[in-house]
């Protein structure tokens, strides 16, 4: 195992309790064409870039508008709930911090558009932790595709085995594990059992946000250190 130089996190449902808003902004998009769209339909989305959800949604429902004014609009009933109502995760943001002073690189992969990530970054502050940032808009497969960190990994400048991925998705770990990176799992949606994939995560939270705790992931890091200088 190699030192870990830099972490990559996704940013929905693992830095900002944001999952509620973005199934609210798909309700109301759908309702615009007949279309009720319930929470478990939402599920199977979760972790996917949106651009490539509204892709599916229009082939699934037969949508007429373009893919692309479906994406617009989305991004705008989204942004009109985030800004009223987005919570950064505590342990999350001090995790950030001390990865900061311990002088980690840091990066955000995310299926959100990048004008969306752009808006959410400043008005939640978070903006300032990191080294670089990729859209799922910037990438042509979203998740599980690794084309998303394997981008990142090129704009931090460190190789794929050498980072570690924070993700709360299945499809976020897939691709994790397809870009040859560790990561540990926080699963927004706890099942028994869970996904296959989630066990082949480094470190599994099982009781997902719930239960993840800053020291937990430091105590990591710091095994990855030791286990590597033996």
């Amino acid at each position: 195992m190699k030192n870990i130089e830099g972490v990559i996190f996704d940013l929905d449902g693992t830095l900002i309790d944001s999952e509620n808003n973005y199934y609210l902004a798909d309700k109301k998009l759908l309702e615009m064409y007949g279309i009720d769209f319930t929470e478990k339909m939402k599920a199977q989305y979760i972790g996917t870039g949106n651009l490539d959800m509204m892709k599916k949604i229009k082939e699934i429902y037969n949508i007429p508008d373009s893919v692309e004014f479906l994406h617009k609009k989305k991004n705008e009933l989204y942004l009109e709930l985030a800004r009223r109502n987005t919570v950064v995760f505590p342990e999350m943001k001090k995790l950030l911090e001390i990865l900061r002073e311990k002088d980690y690189k840091i990066a955000l992969a995310s299926g959100s558009s990048k004008e969306v990530i752009d808006e959410i970054m400043v008005l939640t502050g978070l903006n300032i932790f990191f080294d670089a940032i990729v859209a799922g808009d910037e990438v042509v497969n979203s998740k599980p595709a690794p084309d998303i960190f394997i981008l990142a990994a090129k704009r931090l400048n460190i190789e794929p085995e050498r980072l570690l991925v924070i993700e709360d998705s299945k499809y976020g770990v897939e691709a994790a594990k397809n870009a040859g990176m560790l990561c540990i799992a926080i699963p927004s949606i706890i099942e028994d059992p869970f996904p296959e994939i989630f066990y082949k995560a480094d470190f599994l939270f099982k009781n997902g946000m719930k239960d993840f705790q800053k020291e937990k992931v430091l105590e990591w890091l710091e095994c990855c250190k030791i286990e590597k200088n033996n």
